[in-house]
């Protein structure tokens, strides 16, 4: 495995059962975190309820990986999902692990 990274995908919440499928059928993973977040994405993709309040519902995925194993895996999502408003970006990881 390559550098430890933090990938972090944001979706669409009519993503999250897709992506949940998508991750884990993904070779090299060995699992995710999940959270249900708000977040104020370009001013274009809003709606006019989420123009009023200034953000919108998404989804929030966290995997660690090797950073090469990250971008193969950020590449199969735009082969994919292409078009379906994901959003990520990729951190470098000092350090994870389980806590023996």
């Amino acid at each position: 495995m390559s550098e430890l990274c933090l990938l972090v995908l944001v979706a669409p919440p009519q993503l999250e059962e897709p992506l949940v499928d998508f991750l884990l059928e993904t070779e090299g993973f060995s699992g995710f975190s999940l959270q249900r977040i708000q977040g104020s994405p370009a001013q274009a993709t809003l709606t006019l309820s989420e123009q009023v309040t200034g953000r919108k519902k998404q989804v929030m995925f966290q995997v660690h990986a090797g950073t090469v194993e990250a971008r193969q895996l950020v590449a199969k999502l735009g082969e994919d999902f292409r078009g379906a408003g994901l959003h990520y970006w990729i951190a470098p990881l000092i350090e994870a692990g389980p806590i023996p």
